[in-house]
């Protein structure tokens, strides 16, 4: 037990020491933390961007994020947790951004395109190839994964995007009302244009980076069906993807050991075979 705490203080220790505040000498005056999980003595390595979940309220950090982190580097694929801006809990109860702004969309997108830009700036520090960085994200942070992958300029888009389990719609009957609650805000008149903007089924570019999305039918949180609306708009794009659908595993499983079900932890060997043909 004793040996356990020293580890986990150690971990969270390191984790804090490397991290690094990608607004940092811009204009933006936010603190938004990177955090890096190098793999040793890479020169030219792929990088993945990782973005938790967590409604656009909240982030999910250690499953979705530093367990994940943990997981591809012991893979031999170089990592970076980004704690990209929310609308916060206090948001969540109160509903004060129907008076002040408070952080809503672009700010996550904003903050993972500056995070794209930091990773490749400085990719020769990292060992990382500044032309393979991809980003994988999990519910809320799929859907902030997916839309890099749409909205932003093909020069700043990811190199390919992971949606796991996310959030596609903003507008179809399957959408999960507390991630666009937490991306838009609670002005009704703010949202409507952006409801359609940000339904991500309804905006494949044909020059789409490579998907990989996975989701469970037996999904608590996010109607599996959101990630059907996102399969039948890549395939009508012809965009190079592969989707697969486990029956059961729900929501919130991120890469572990533990969580989920035997079948959905399938999703990780599925990965690591499918990005081979990236790296």
């Amino acid at each position: 037990m004793r040996k356990s705490l020293i580890f986990i203080l150690l971990a969270f220790f390191l984790e804090s020491f490397s991290q690094v505040n990608i607004w940092e000498g811009s204009s933006c005056k936010k603190k938004v933390e990177l955090t890096p999980y190098i793999v040793e003595g890479s020169t030219n390595n792929m990088a993945v961007i990782v973005c938790p979940g967590g409604s656009y309220f909240w982030l999910d950090v250690e499953t979705e994020g530093f367990g994940v982190a943990r997981w591809l580097q012991q893979n031999g694929i170089s990592a970076f947790v980004l704690s990209y801006r929310t609308g916060d809990v206090s948001a969540f109860v109160t509903h004060y951004r129907k008076v002040f702004r408070g952080n809503r969309y672009p700010d996550p997108q904003d903050d993972l395109l500056q995070a794209i830009r930091y990773v490749r700036a400085h990719a020769s520090e990292y060992g990382v190839n500044p032309d393979k960085i991809g980003a994988m994200g999990f519910s809320a942070g799929g859907h902030l994964v997916m839309s890099a992958a749409e909205i932003f300029s093909p020069e700043d888009r990811p190199y390919f995007s992971a949606p796991i389990y996310p959030v596609v719609t903003m507008t179809a009957d399957c959408v999960h009302k507390r991630s666009r609650r937490g991306l838009l805000g609670d002005s009704r008149i703010y949202n409507k244009k952006l409801r359609e903007q940000l339904s991500l089924e309804k905006h494949v570019p044909k020059d789409c980076p490579p998907i990989f999305l996975v989701n469970c039918k037996d999904d608590p949180i996010v109607d599996y069906r959101n990630s059907v609306l996102l399969d039948s708009a890549l395939t009508a794009m012809h965009v190079p993807h592969e989707y697969i659908l486990y029956n059961t595993g729900g929501h919130g499983f991120g890469a572990s050991d533990v969580k989920g079900t035997e079948e959905s932890r399938g999703w990780r060997d599925r990965f690591l075979n499918w990005i081979k043909q990236y790296m």
